[in-house]
């Protein structure tokens, strides 16, 4: 893996204000559910503010292993990792912002507030030309060569 590759795995995550959370439930089946991103630490963690007592923190304590999803403009990208359950108001404090409110209405001392730490092993992204007609010309070009269109876009995969 290069540093480009795993800049630019980043630099979608960043980009996506939604992350697509999947924990396993007791039983063994997934759950998936929408979470509001935070930008990723210098060490690669990513952050998410969740409920002390919500599924979130159930499935986590109960199996740290989850998956991350996410969707951009053109840029895809997906991240496997271990997941845990942090109590700490200075990281609170760092990550807070007004729009947090929403699911928390009282504030950064509210105590059902924890955040939920990732720290990925695994990612993948891809990337596609923001241009339609770059997408429309691989195609066409796909279709009259009959070979697989090769300049359609980036795919990377990566250990973290």
């Amino acid at each position: 893996m290069s540093n480009d590759d795993r800049d630019r795995l980043y630099e979608i995550i960043d980009d996506v204000s939604i992350a697509m959370l999947t924990t396993l439930e007791k039983d063994g089946s997934l759950h998936t559910r929408p979470m509001a991103n935070q930008k990723a630490d210098k060490h690669g963690a990513i952050w998410f503010f969740t409920e002390k007592n919500g599924t979130v923190a159930k499935n986590v304590e109960n199996n740290a292993k989850l998956s991350l999803g996410y969707a951009g403009s053109g840029a895809y990208a997906v991240v496997a990792g271990k997941g845990r359950m942090v109590e700490d108001k200075a990281m609170i404090e760092r990550l807070w912002s007004e729009a947090v409110l929403a699911w928390f209405p009282e504030g950064k001392d509210d105590p059902n507030l924890a955040l939920l730490r990732v720290d990925p092993d695994l990612g993948e992204y891809w990337s596609f030309p923001s241009a339609p007609v770059s997408r429309v010309v691989g195609y066409v070009k796909a279709k009259l060569t009959g070979e697989k269109a090769d300049d359609m876009g980036v795919n990377k995969s990566m250990s973290l």
